[in-house]
């Protein structure tokens, strides 16, 4: 139990709490930087950030008669407005034209294959949910795409290509059966997805 003090003592003051020893400085005298968690080590679609080596990268780009096609379509309004007057139609065109590259430029899909995800356009679905994969060309990619085809396919397809890829989807809760995919090089890309590339 405290005494009381006597009238007139000099009452000493109380000890100051103990401050938090300094964080030690790592050599250099800079703080070292905090350890990444395993959240910030993942992209936004659940991926390791470590970038994977790509086993196949194909841009599907449009055939030379294709930059034929736009080309012509952007001369159109310069026949348009050439009895009004040339110079706006020249504008016109030249307007026309850059439109119709970005739009084409920007819509051309590419298709990644990597050890453990396949991406094709936008969509992107893990190997272990891909199964065999068959290549078409001719007829029967002409078959492929009308008759055969499933309501419910994934569809990446360019007119200007005429061989396609069909890939199995085993995925239950996947509503596409397939994909299938324009590809130039449909047998080597079948042979990649169906090999099951190891997983490091």
């Amino acid at each position: 139990m405290q005494q009381p003090h006597e009238p007139g003592a000099i009452i000493p003051p109380s000890d100051p709490p103990a401050a938090a020893p300094p964080a030690h400085p790592s050599p250099g005298g800079r703080t070292p930087p905090p350890v990444p968690t395993p959240e910030s080590t993942l992209t936004a679609d659940g991926l390791s950030a470590a970038d994977e080596p790509v086993l196949w990268k194909e841009r599907l780009y449009p055939n030379f008669w294709v930059w034929l096609i736009i080309v012509g379509l952007a001369f159109v309004p310069a026949v348009v407005f050439a009895p009004i007057d040339m110079t706006i139609g020249v504008m016109a065109s030249v307007i026309t034209l850059i439109f119709l590259v970005i739009m084409m430029v920007t819509s051309i899909p590419t298709i990644v294959v990597t050890r453990s995800v396949l991406q094709v356009g936008r969509a992107r679905i893990d190997r272990m949910y891909v199964g065999t994969a068959e290549a078409f060309i001719k007829e029967e990619a002409t078959a492929q795409r009308g008759t055969g085809l499933h309501g419910l396919t994934y569809l990446c397809i360019r007119g200007w290509i005429d061989a396609v890829v069909k890939i199995e989807i085993t995925d239950k809760e996947d509503p596409a059966p397939y994909w299938l995919v324009s590809s130039r090089h449909p047998d080597e890309l079948a042979e990649l997805l169906t090999a099951r590339t190891p997983r490091p």
